[in-house]
């Protein structure tokens, strides 16, 4: 049976419909047709899915219309691994509310002033978007009633079970005693979601929604053979010849992050840096400007891979050879996003050659290793990485 995509096939509120047109979108995607007739049913739902196919707006269109404006406690809880994505779901749940004014969303994460969220709770909410955390420091606070909440969204379940919130998760599924639905997006079905899901869910349906060539990313990786000295400025010949205007540069430690950053504004590039030692309230700022393209360069430790969610990045260096395979997909997948196509590159040091090849050997990620000849960068065919069939559905 073909899968209705139209909006204004679902039983969704006057105020609902504006506000999605308001957003232009036109057709949901995939795990939008699949979950929200679902949810909006009052199944539990189970949902494996790549970032980056609507899951926002899936459970958050039939959360937000199954509030009820009475009330001063919250409703609905989702729990999610970062303070990165909490801010990210309450901005686009906002922008859902935007014919709803009564609708309160309360964002709560750890590093942000806790006196700042208690007097927020207190003027009363309707959704609570948290990191187990500081949701578990406002219940104990007493700052934060659970009675009335009735629906429990997991984001990212495999990355915050997998961070060790396992424990948290349980014991905030235990303290609302009357939930009416629990549900879960996660990107890989691993041992403790599906615990979770034995433990806590009801007869749940299962959504697969399967990486399509589409939606897919389409970045095209590139390794450049340097040296230490020389990273810096062959990031900065890169963006010069190739004509880059938005870029992310990731590196492993908060020290080079900073002597990266300022070295780039040294050659005259607007750039400033994220890493996990600055307040929220610090990070928030440079998130903001750099989404409202005041700078070009964006220099950031992989804290903030995955609160990254800015379509138009067209290019991301790896500075730094990543920690984990994982964290070297999740820095690449800050590019190609909204359908664009994108472009990363890895600075390899001698030192890193076998690090590399294990890399590319893992996760099938070919490398088009490039070198500059005359001012402009062409393929360098003395070096061979090998790889094989490139697996961007990876990316999330």
């Amino acid at each position: 049976m073909e899968l209705q995509t139209d909006y204004n096939a679902l039983p969704l509120s006057p105020e609902m419909k504006q506000a999605i047109a308001k957003m232009g979108f036109t057709e949901m995607t995939e795990v939008q047709a699949k979950v929200i007739p679902l949810m909006l049913e009052g199944k539990d739902v189970t949902a494996k899915a790549p970032t980056g196919t609507g899951k926002t707006c899936a459970f958050g269109i039939p959360l937000i219309e199954n509030l009820t404006e009475e009330g001063h406690d919250p409703q609905a809880l989702i729990l999610c691994p970062t303070r990165e994505l909490c801010i990210q779901i309450v901005e686009e749940l906002r922008s859902l509310c935007a014919f709803k004014p009564w609708a309160r969303i309360a964002c709560i994460y750890g590093g942000q002033n806790i006196n700042r969220q208690i007097d927020y709770l207190k003027g009363g909410c309707h959704i609570v978007v948290a990191t187990p955390g500081r949701f578990m420091d406002h219940v104990n606070r007493r700052t934060l009633q659970v009675k009335n909440i009735t629906r429990v969204m997991l984001d990212e379940a495999d990355e915050m079970l997998d961070m060790g919130f396992y424990k948290d998760v349980r014991r905030i599924l235990d303290l609302v005693k009357n939930k009416k639905q629990v549900l879960m997006f996660s990107a890989t079905i691993s041992r403790e979601v599906m615990d979770i899901g034995w433990l806590y869910q009801n007869d749940p349906e299962e959504v697969t929604v399967l990486p399509v060539e589409e939606s897919q990313p389409k970045i095209t990786q590139y390794s450049l053979r340097t040296t230490g000295r020389n990273k810096v400025t062959d990031i900065s010949q890169i963006m010069i010849s190739e004509g880059y205007k938005r870029a992310i540069v990731f590196c492993n430690t908060k020290y080079t992050t900073s002597m990266v950053c300022d070295a780039l504004c040294e050659r005259n590039f607007l750039a400033d840096c994220i890493h996990g030692d600055m307040s929220q309230k610090e990070r928030n700022q440079v998130m903001g400007d750099f989404r409202a393209d005041k700078f070009a360069v964006l220099v950031a430790t992989d804290v903030a891979a995955r609160g990254i969610d800015i379509s138009d990045i067209e290019v991301v260096f790896n500075y730094d050879i990543p920690d984990s395979n994982d964290y070297y997909l999740h820095r690449i997948g800050r590019t190609g996003r909204a359908k664009r196509e994108g472009i990363s590159y890895l600075l390899v040091t001698p030192e890193d050659e076998t690090r590399v090849r294990n890399l590319v050997r893992c996760v099938k990620a070919p490398l088009n290793p490039v070198k500059f000849y005359d001012g402009k960068l062409i393929p360098d065919e003395g070096v061979q990485y090998g790889g094989g069939v490139q697996l961007l559905d990876f990316i999330h």
